[in-house]
């Protein structure tokens, strides 16, 4: 429905529910979120790309 008020808080919701306790990874003294640690594999995955991927050349 359109018109029903809450359609919009629908589509700007979170993928998944964020009002539980986050899930956290330990090593040692290091304590990092799971969703950080995916964001910073991405960034690693981004990164390796970049250096692997060749550069786009111009003609002559």
């Amino acid at each position: 429905m359109p018109g029903h008020p809450h359609s919009v808080e629908r589509v700007l919701a979170a993928p998944v529910d964020l009002n539980g306790p986050g899930h956290y990874v330990h090593w040692g003294v290091v304590q990092l979120s799971v969703a950080n640690l995916l964001v910073i594999g991405v960034m690693l995955v981004v990164f390796v790309a970049a250096l692997l991927l060749p550069f786009p050349r111009g003609r002559g």
